[in-house]
């Protein structure tokens, strides 16, 4: 049966974001993921964590300046110095919250720049990277998005990420598999997770369309549920999606397909 994270940058808006992890644990998670933790005191988190019993499992780089339109720096030439100060930050909070893997977002490409260029320096950047990560424990991940939710991002397919991961050539740096951008961009959801899954370290989920709850929309998650199961995928499905109203109300989905799996 998949693992179910709740996404606290998504989820449980009802409550403020260190409010947030007993009320995942009072629905039933018993590990959370969120975008950028970095607003927060780490010791805050990890007080709140641990007051829970959470298991932290993902989280994302600093995404640069954000009110200029960043979304990430990796894949950014010009931007490596600042990609490494980020890349430190983000390691450092995830060993403070024993968190074992790192989104590590590639960016909107800047008006003009050479796509081999932006690619070139994404390699660079994340064999670096995983060179300081290694001897922490812990593992990158790198995520293709839609470009309907972050128009111009760098990273868009599996076939574009799957060259990446061959040529950065590290076991730590893997591939977060997101079934909502992946609708969203591609589409053939079974076929594309089973010729990824040697690389995949994450799975995230949300409904098609709108980003809601995984039983709304065109996606039918029981197959995909049932497909993880069958292909021996045993890492965490991370809940990264909006609540159509209450949080605790759209848990539905997640009762009755726990209880369909105890039959």
């Amino acid at each position: 049966m998949p693992r179910f994270a709740a996404n606290l940058s998504t989820m449980f808006h009802e409550v403020p974001f260190l409010e947030r992890f007993a009320r995942a644990r009072a629905a039933g998670f018993q590990a959370v993921e969120f975008l950028f933790p970095y607003a927060f005191d780490v010791a805050a988190i990890r007080h709140m964590r641990d007051e829970a019993a959470l298991q932290v499992v993902l989280f994302n780089t600093p995404p640069g300046d954000w009110d200029r339109g960043e979304r990430g720096l990796a894949a950014l030439p010009g931007r490596e110095d600042a990609f490494r100060e980020a890349l430190a930050r983000a390691l450092d909070y995830a060993g403070e919250l024993d968190c074992p893997r790192i989104h590590v977002m590639a960016g909107v490409v800047p008006e003009g720049a050479d796509p081999a260029e932006c690619e070139r320096v994404f390699v660079a950047n994340l064999r670096w990277a995983a060179e300081r990560a290694e001897p922490l424990g812990i593992r990158l991940c790198i995520e293709p998005i839609n470009t309907r939710d972050i128009p111009g991002y760098f990273l868009t397919t599996h076939e574009q990420a799957r060259r990446i991961l061959e040529a950065v050539g590290h076991p730590q740096v893997r591939l977060q598999f997101d079934f909502y951008h992946t609708q969203m961009m591609q589409g053939d959801l079974t076929r594309r997770f089973e010729e990824m899954r040697p690389f995949v370290e994450h799975v995230q989920i949300a409904g098609v369309p709108g980003r809601h709850e995984p039983d709304h929309g065109e996606i039918h998650y029981p197959w995909i549920f049932r497909r993880l199961d069958e292909l021996g995928y045993g890492g965490w499905v991370g809940c990264e999606y909006r609540p159509r109203h209450g949080t605790e109300e759209g848990l539905g989905w997640l009762r009755r397909w726990r209880e369909a799996r105890a039959d």
